[in-house]
């Protein structure tokens, strides 16, 4: 059974770092895209960050671009995200998904695969 598992949240202060991990297991998740998503109370589930199966491609929202960065280690299977200069607006439970490499990355209904989350707050 395909199994996605964050880790790396807490809490920082405003300018801080944080680095997330996302383990996959389960199954190959080659030809996969894998992202990351967050969702703060009250607000919808919104994408953050992904990069493709080959690692060659990455793609951010416009609120993290210059901040974050996605990564990801095929060999264990495993993606991270490097967020920098946090702000206390990057607040929220991280996700992370998975999804067949069609484009669609940025889409909540696009992915097959999410893990449970991981609690990242920015204090000011």
């Amino acid at each position: 059974q395909a199994q996605l598992v964050e880790s790396g949240g807490g809490l920082v202060q405003a300018g801080g770092s944080l680095r997330l991990s996302c383990a996959a297991s389960g199954r190959t998740f080659s030809g996969y895209y894998m992202a990351w998503f967050r969702q703060a109370p009250g607000k919808e589930r919104q994408f953050v960050a992904a990069i493709r199966w080959s690692g060659t491609s990455t793609y951010y929202a416009d609120s993290v671009k210059g901040r974050f960065t996605i990564s990801r280690d095929n060999a264990k299977n495993t993606v991270y995200l490097q967020m920098n200069s946090l702000e206390p607006e990057d607040t929220a439970v991280y996700y992370c998904a998975a999804g067949p490499d069609s484009g669609n990355y940025y889409r909540v209904n696009a992915a097959d695969y999410w893990g449970q989350g991981t609690q990242v707050t920015v204090s000011s």
